[in-house]
């Protein structure tokens, strides 16, 4: 079992693209169409590759949750890449800066965004293959 997608209501598709485009330039959006939710108006776009995806869809309303506070919602989700720098570089060259670094933890390296709609990205790159040494927290013990 895995994790397929993850989809997002968000106020405007194209800076979605534009950003998670930069991250992942070998994404296309796979399709794409128009409905209705819950009576409303909507556009949607499957945004990914052949095995991964966001479903984006463009009726949201409001702000999105105070990443600072202490509200239910989603705090952050994450990609794991092999290459942490070039990722980082081609956001940067897009417009978007790092928001947060990473803790600083000896068997990975990660950086956070923040995406045009307000949700907190994490990108990971791990620098051991061994699963005990990926998933150790220091903060933690």
């Amino acid at each position: 079992m895995y994790l397929e997608h993850v989809n997002l209501v968000v106020a405007d598709i194209d800076a979605m693209l534009d950003f998670y485009g930069a991250a992942f330039p070998h994404w296309r959006v796979r399709d794409e169409g128009r409905g209705e939710w819950y009576g409303k108006p909507r556009k949607w776009v499957h945004f990914g590759d052949d095995d991964y995806y966001l479903a984006l869809n463009d009726n949201g309303e409001g702000s999105n949750r105070d990443l600072s506070g202490h509200s239910v919602g989603l705090a952050h989700f994450a990609f794991v890449t092999n290459n942490l720098e070039a990722v980082v570089a081609r956001l940067n060259r897009a417009g978007y800066a790092i928001s947060a670094p990473g803790a600083e933890e000896p068997y990975r390296q990660n950086v956070y965004f923040i995406d045009p709609a307000g949700f907190e990205v994490e990108f990971v790159e791990y620098l051991s293959d061994i699963p005990a040494e990926r998933n150790l927290n220091r903060d933690a013990q």
